[in-house]
């Protein structure tokens, strides 16, 4: 289910951290920041934008405010960073 901007916290310039896996290296993850934007092929609706490339912003993607809670969590699910 993809998130629109009326049922999602964030808005269009905000910075936020998300736990992002390498796509050629399935065992390797990190905190890495994004920014969250209006996506260019849905314009009522937003995406992630990191490496690059834009993610749908859905509720399947952990996103964090601050890069402490996301390296918390990140620290929960794959040991110390």
């Amino acid at each position: 289910m993809e998130l629109n901007n009326q049922y999602t916290p964030y808005q269009a310039g905000d910075v936020v951290y998300v736990i992002y896996r390498n796509p050629h290296t399935q065992s390797v993850a990190n905190v890495q920041e994004a920014v969250v934007v209006n996506d260019p092929e849905h314009p009522y609706e937003l995406a992630l934008f990191l490496y690059e490339t834009y993610y749908p912003l859905t509720h399947e993607i952990a996103v964090y405010s601050s890069e402490e809670e996301a390296e918390n969590a990140y620290s929960q699910s794959f040991g110390d960073i």
